[in-house]
């Protein structure tokens, strides 16, 4: 029997499938399947963090019906669908580990947290005042359910939430990005969960960054693109502004970029989705897919 489904676990793995569902199983880890092997698979999700090796496989898969992701971002998978290909990413699964992430980075900036690290490589004891995060302006750009979620965890730190989307939705006080001019000035904080898009391609430019107010504070955990590069190092230069980076431009991000001695930059290497949180979602998202196109039901594309 030809198998339907391309999955990275095992339908034993994700549980309640089931028994005659015929998967391969195929982690990203090792050879890719044979043209034979999957000839007949309509449904493929693509590994987690193994976009690059995965990606090349879908041109083998003349039955394809279905690309799913589990990732939040389609940028890199969107340009390899077929057209007639219905792609679906993974709203909602990584919205709570992406917004610890964001928290941790805004907390960390403000308070010092790597210069203290540093201090205590050398076993310095150095009291300093720092900013706090309560009774600062923290400006959301693109709220959705990450937004929501990054949000929720902001109302207990005692701080004013400004959010920013595409369109106003005034029923949720969300602005429009076409009032970003005027509320950039104000925000101590400017946290981007924009997809990237060719709108959003290098939104945070040099205009953008002219506009933040002194000592501000960028962070970054969307995709690095949305962001031009050297715009911001120009800024991060003058030490006008400061910037946490879970996402850069390029990326990897070279060993010898000036980014990783720029004044006032904190980067972690793209790690808001992968925590203890990604697996039991990642599971339970992929199950609702697959039941979902077993019993005919329509998926939930999610973006």
């Amino acid at each position: 029997m030809s198998a339907r489904y391309l999955l990275p676990y095992s339908p034993d793995d994700i549980g309640g499938l089931p028994a005659h569902l015929h998967a391969l199983v195929w982690d990203g880890v090792g050879p890719a399947p044979s043209q034979d092997a999957v000839r007949g698979v309509e449904f493929f999700c693509l590994p987690y963090m193994r976009h690059a090796v995965a990606l090349p496989l879908i041109a083998d898969l003349p039955s394809l019906r279905v690309v799913q992701t589990l990732t939040a971002g389609m940028d890199d998978v969107l340009p390899h669908v077929p057209a007639g290909v219905l792609a679906c990413n993974a709203r909602g699964l990584h919205d709570a580990s992406t917004a610890e992430l964001a928290v941790t980075l805004i907390l960390a900036s403000l308070r010092g947290i790597p210069h203290f690290t540093r201090l205590q490589d050398q076993g310095r004891w150095q009291q300093e005042f720092h900013p706090s995060l309560a009774d600062r302006r923290v400006l959301i750009l693109g709220y959705g359910s990450i937004g929501r979620a990054l949000a929720a965890r902001l109302e207990a730190f005692e701080c004013e939430i400004v959010r920013v989307a595409r369109r106003a939705r005034p029923e949720e006080q969300v602005h429009s990005t076409q009032e970003l001019a005027e509320l950039l000035p104000s925000a101590d904080v400017v946290v981007l969960l924009t997809p990237l898009t060719p709108e959003s391609r290098h939104l945070v430019d040099a205009n953008f960054l002219s506009r933040m107010k002194n000592g501000a504070l960028l962070v970054n955990v969307a995709r690095g693109p949305v962001v031009d590069t050297e715009a911001l190092l120009a800024e991060l230069a003058t030490q006008r502004l400061r910037a946490a980076l879970d996402v850069t431009d390029p990326e990897p991000l070279p060993a010898d970029h000036p980014l990783w001695h720029a004044p006032g930059v904190l980067i972690t290497p793209h790690v808001g989705g992968p925590s203890s949180a990604f697996l039991p979602r990642a599971k339970r998202l992929l199950r609702e897919q697959v039941l979902r196109y077993e019993n005919g039901d329509p998926l939930a594309t999610g973006r």
